[in-house]
């Protein structure tokens, strides 16, 4: 890696945001890959014709273990869309107002120091939104601009930070925060046997996670905080809406994911890096550090590919895929969180925060530590 003093192109001026904290929350329900693979084959075993097929799928997956958001045995009591999406707004209401809380304490902020709320989602529907819904619970400003985002799955972290960022150049003084609520495990179709669906039921979990972020003029507040942003790409991709989404049917969100996700990652990513990076006057040499969403095994292995990176270059991507599986947005934010706490580059390091989702599409974000 290139250090910042050697860069030719690119002196790092104008910073407008800063990461202050990054905080995550889980239901408590927590279960071991195995538990799930024995639950699944009870409740499937007798109507799918490959059992062995359907265990396969989920060794394939390397998913260790996921929470969700409801007690194992509550999911037959689900009678549709209807109380799937309750327990979405519950729960989700539940688990982000921990993650949002455990951020701002972690910054020294409290709710009113709150300008504005970016909240991401693709599990489930609520209106008022959850954000919303927490401005009561935590008692924001009345004032407190709300942005509420759906559709962008997996994508989804990584495209919040980006928006945030754009908001924070506007506005320098304040302080904005993302939420990413996801609860996967809601979204299974219990009487859908296909590959999708499940290898959906084996690689996606449950869970929160919160950015709180200032702009330029509170950042000095913050010596040791978290990265700052540079710059952000997004990059769309024509004709590739039936990659990953969904189908909404009368019995919810019925997924679309195709197994061409990883052909797609190898196509277009290393070379949107690449001039994403050259209008930074910057090469992939200068990058020091990779945060990348934990899409799936085969999306990670294409991320290496495509990155020209090794395993343990994302090593807390695929810890984090083991240890509580594709969160969908709040997977990546999770990433960002341990490699604060755990594997914080040295300060000037430059990196990239990435993912992937529906459209299909990729967001890059562009930090220095």
């Amino acid at each position: 890696m290139t250090s910042m003093s050697e860069t030719k192109g690119y002196d790092g001026a104008g910073e407008p945001m800063q990461v202050v904290a990054v905080a995550g929350a889980h239901p408590p329900h927590y279960y071991s890959q195995d538990e799930l693979v024995a639950a699944f084959l009870r409740h499937w075993g007798e109507a799918h014709h490959n059992t062995a097929r359907l265990e396969q799928l989920h060794r394939a997956v390397a998913v260790g273990g996921r929470h969700l958001a409801l007690p194992i045995e509550d999911y037959a009591n689900l009678r549709g869309f209807g109380d799937s999406n309750d327990a979405f707004i519950r729960v989700g209401t539940e688990i982000g107002e921990q993650a949002v809380s455990k951020a701002l304490d972690d910054s020294g902020l409290q709710p009113r120091d709150i300008d504005a709320i970016f909240a991401v989602s693709v599990t489930g529907i609520a209106t008022p939104s959850i954000d919303a819904r927490l401005v009561n619970r935590l008692q924001m400003r009345q004032n407190v601009k709300r942005v509420p985002i759906f559709g962008l799955g997996c994508v989804a972290g990584a495209a919040g930070l980006s928006r945030m960022y754009d908001y924070l150049k506007a506005w320098p003084d304040h302080v904005a925060v993302l939420l990413s609520v996801e609860l996967c495990s809601l979204t299974i179709q219990r009487d859908d046997f296909s590959i999708p669906n499940l290898i959906s039921s084996g690689l996606f979990g449950d869970g929160a996670a919160a950015v709180v972020a200032v702009g330029a003029e509170r950042a000095p507040r913050w010596p040791t905080g978290g990265p700052t942003v540079l710059a952000t790409q997004s990059q769309f991709y024509y004709d590739t809406e039936r990659t990953m989404g969904w189908d909404i049917s009368d019995s919810g969100f019925k997924v679309v994911l195709s197994s061409s996700v990883p052909d797609v990652v190898k196509q277009h990513l290393g070379g949107d890096i690449d001039r994403f990076l050259q209008s930074q006057g910057l090469t992939r040499a200068h990058i020091g550090s990779w945060v990348c969403h934990p899409g799936g095994p085969k999306v990670l292995q294409a991320f290496e590919s495509a990155l020209r990176v090794t395993e343990e270059d994302l090593a807390l991507t695929w810890r984090s895929l083991k240890e509580v599986g594709n969160m969908s947005s709040a997977s990546v934010l999770f990433v960002l969180r341990d490699t604060l706490a755990e594997r914080r580059p040295a300060a000037g390091t430059l990196g990239l925060i990435l993912a992937m989702g529906p459209g299909f599409c990729s967001e890059l974000v562009l930090v220095r530590w």
